[in-house]
């Protein structure tokens, strides 16, 4: 059975939100979901590139609407960032471990947006032997996978 952390990943398109100002940008989740054939899309409204690809500074400066997005915002950023995503239609959304507050999950509640908790994304989209891998591991044997 596959889990529904898992499932966010069959998507074919994602926005990944970071605010490089304040945090460092998602740059492990979305390296590794381009490296999966995935289109990836940088939304930082602090810079204008990341990665040498275009950076957009919100959900309707991308060329096309995507599936999902995941957000690793400063905690005072998400709930903005959960409004936003409703606002352009994403109703998929992955909060970044430690970054969710009481508000962002009852913005998604009100606004019918699936949201995803209490993960390091990065666990879930890369392949291959790595420290994320021992962390999958770990999740599996503890049944919080």
């Amino acid at each position: 059975m596959i889990s529904a952390r898992e499932q966010f990943w069959q998507g074919q398109t994602f926005a990944f939100v970071g605010n490089s100002a304040k945090k460092g940008f998602p740059r492990l989740s979305y390296g590794k979901s381009k490296k999966l054939g995935k289109t990836a899309f940088a939304v930082d409204p602090s810079c204008d590139a990341i990665d040498g690809d275009r950076a957009y500074p919100d959900f309707d400066a991308l060329p096309h609407k995507v599936e999902a997005a995941v957000l690793e915002v400063p905690r005072e950023e998400t709930a903005e960032w959960v409004k936003k995503a409703a606002d352009a239609g994403i109703q998929r959304v992955w909060i970044h471990m430690n970054r969710d507050t009481p508000e962002a999950l009852e913005i998604a509640k009100d606004r019918g947006v699936s949201l995803l908790t209490g993960a390091c994304a990065v666990m879930y989209v890369s392949r291959g032997p790595s420290y994320h891998s021992i962390h999958k591991l770990i999740a599996k044997l503890t049944k919080q996978y």
